[in-house]
């Protein structure tokens, strides 16, 4: 049994096959060929943050593979009156045969694995959000090819997503250029585990973007810190992603947002709309990466 806690916990050669079966799942699902694999097999999505895309893109992914799914928001449980989160896995694992958990602390979804009799999928922490750096990664590799050898600019906060492009970084080898406004950076303890090859960090964005093949951003205040939202603003000010940054990074740079986005703070509506945005088919990504993943973790390696 695995789990997908953090991007790590899969090896390249596993990512590989995920993109493969990815691409397969996917032409079917545009073709409306049926593939259900897992008739019968129960997916509990488990929820303490609020969500769009990780919501309809398992449950409609599971639906699609044959499955059900059943949704549990934390403060409608026993969670939250105080249930131990161990006592919880205990329970719901022997009911279901898959879990995924969006949540603040990525010291919860861990509890939860650990006592867990099924895999358990993050759809998000604090820390990190794995799901949505494999969707990233299969659209650009569906329009570029493959991402090994490539500079990949990240422009914002050194929050969750960061911290899994710099997992990501060293898995597929590519280098991974990072802007952040003071006091935003990724935290010391992390980036020391980061092969500098893979890694470099900038105070100027428009040093990050220069020769990228993929520039990528995410709104400043993420859930959990909105109280910060006018500091944030002002710190990142000069970290827009907008026309004239774009022009900075490679002609055949692609831009990729995970969404929601906030237009003229972040990303300006003309990049976010524009011909090197990638968006739109991200978010739709996330729903054929997510059924090959938990396809894999399932049912193993299937190559038909």
């Amino acid at each position: 049994m695995k789990h997908f806690l953090q991007f790590k916990d899969l090896s390249l050669e596993e990512l590989e096959h995920l993109f493969r079966r990815t691409k397969l799942i996917k032409e079917r699902f545009k073709n409306y060929v049926a593939y259900q694999p897992l008739v019968d097999r129960m997916l509990a999505m488990v929820f303490e943050k609020s969500s769009t895309r990780t919501r309809v893109s398992f449950e409609a992914g599971i639906h699609q593979l044959g499955g059900s799914s059943i949704v549990l928001n934390m403060a409608e449980t026993q969670l939250g009156r105080g249930e131990p989160i161990e006592d919880v896995a205990r329970i719901i694992t022997r009911m279901v045969d898959i879990v995924m958990i969006r949540t603040y602390d990525h010291s919860n979804l861990e509890r939860f694995a650990a006592y867990s009799r099924v895999p358990v999928i993050n759809g998000l922490t604090n820390d990190h959000h794995p799901c949505q750096v494999l969707a990233d990664i299969y659209t650009f590799q569906e329009n570029r090819g493959p991402i090994g050898g490539k500079t990949v600019a990240w422009i914002g906060d050194g929050n969750n997503m960061c911290n899994t492009w710099m997992q990501a970084a060293q898995i597929f080898g590519f280098k991974l250029n990072v802007a952040t406004p003071t006091g935003y950076g990724i935290p010391p303890e992390r980036a020391k585990h980061v092969d500098r090859a893979h890694l470099e960090v900038f105070a100027d964005p428009m040093k990050a973007v220069d020769d990228a093949h993929l520039v990528t951003t995410d709104v400043w205040t993420s859930m959990g810190f909105e109280a910060e939202s006018e500091a944030r603003k002002k710190a990142f000010g000069a970290f827009t992603v907008d026309e004239n940054m774009m022009a900075g990074a490679r002609a055949e740079a692609l831009f990729m947002h995970c969404l929601p986005a906030h237009r003229g703070e972040e990303v300006s509506a003309e990049v976010l709309e524009g011909p090197q945005s990638v968006v739109w088919e991200e978010a739709e990504n996330r729903l054929h990466v997510q059924k090959a993943l938990m396809e894999y973790l399932l049912l193993g390696k299937i190559e038909t």
